[in-house]
C-alpha cells in the first residue's frame, strides 16, 4: 500500500498557500550548468525550496555562487517540487536519477538544499547515509513545533527518547523517524563532518535550529543577517564553500 503524505501538506500549511509545481509521472526536471574547470571533479545537487522553480534558482545565481568556489564543480539545478514529496517518492526519485547515476562519475557528490530542499537534504541522507559526501543545508524545515519541544524537554537530541520506531512511515510519522535519524549524529560524530547550515537571524523558521545545531560543530553554523530568502542563502553558501576550500588547503600535506 502507497503510505499517504497528505500529512507533509497539511504539516507546512500549504493548503491555503503556494509552492513550485510538478509533475511526478516525469523524472525530475533538472538544468546542468557545467563546471569552469573541466573536467568536472565534484557535482552539486541543489534542492528548491517549496516556492522555487529551476528558474527561481538560476535568478537568484545559486550555480554561479558555487562555481565562483568550486570551478571544478558541475551544478544540477532540480525541479524536485512539492508534489515528488506529496506522492512519498522524492529521495527514491533524488536517488535513482540523480545521485545514483553520479556516483560513478564524479569525486565527490553534494546536496545544497534551501528550506523544503534541505528537508529533502535531510530525508535523503536518513535513507541513504554515506552516499553524498556533504550537504549545505540553507535554513532547513525541521518539522513541527510540537515534536522539537519534544525534543527540547527530553534533554535534546542526545538524551532524547524517540521510542520504538513505527512498522511504516508516512507523511503522519516521517518527521519523527527523521529526528530518529539524525539522532545517531550524536554517537557518530564523522555523520556531521561535512555538513553546513546557514540561516538568517530573522528567518521565521530561526528558533527551529536550535534543535539541530548540537550535532554540528559550530564552525559550521552561519547565522547571517536577514530573513528566509536567497538573498541571505546565496551569499552563505559563497562563504560555507571558502570555508570548506580553507579547511581542505589546512588539511593538504
Amino acid at each position: 500500500m502507497r503510505p499517504s503524505w497528505s500529512g507533509l501538506l497539511l504539516m507546512l500549511g500549504l493548503l491555503a498557500g503556494c509552492y513550485a509545481k510538478g509533475d511526478p509521472s516525469k523524472p525530475i526536471p533538472t538544468v546542468l550548468v557545467p563546471a569552469q574547470q573541466q573536467p568536472a571533479q565534484r557535482l552539486v545537487v541543489v534542492l528548491p525550496g517549496r516556492g522555487d522553480d529551476i528558474a527561481a534558482l538560476q535568478r537568484f545565481g545559486i550555480a554561479a555562487a558555487i562555481q565562483s568556489q568550486w570551478p571544478d564543480a558541475d551544478v544540477v539545478l532540480s525541479g524536485l517540487a512539492m508534489d515528488y514529496y506529496l506522492q512519498g517518492g522524492a529521495t527514491r526519485r533524488l536517488h535513482d536519477e540523480i545521485v545514483a547515476p553520479a556516483r560513478s562519475r564524479y569525486r565527490e557528490v553534494w546536496l545544497l538544499g534551501a528550506s523544503l530542499g534541505g528537508l529533502g537534504a535531510l530525508m535523503y541522507d536518513n535513507q541513504w547515509p554515506g552516499t553524498v559526501d556533504g550537504m549545505v543545508l540553507l535554513a532547513p524545515y525541521l518539522g513541527e513545533k510540537p515534536l522539537l519541544q519534544q525534543i527540547s524537554q527530553g534533554g535534546g537530541i542526545t538524551h532524547w527518547d524517540p521510542g520504538p520506531a513505527p512498522a511504516q512511515v508516512d507523511g503522519h510519522n516521517f518527521q519523527h523517524e527523521l529526528w530518529r535519524g539524525l539522532k545517531t549524529w550524536s554517537r557518530d560524530p564523522s555523520r556531521s563532518r561535512n555538513v553546513w547550515l546557514a540561516y538568517g537571524d530573522k528567518d521565521y523558521l530561526r528558533d527551529t535550529m536550535p534543535a539541530l545545531t548540537p550535532l554540528l560543530p559550530t564552525s559550521q553554523v552561519l547565522v547571517r543577517r536577514g530573513s528566509h530568502s536567497w538573498s541571505v542563502w546565496t551569499p552563505a553558501s559563497v562563504a560555507i564553500l571558502a570555508a570548506i576550500n580553507a579547511r581542505h588547503a589546512h588539511l593538504a600535506p
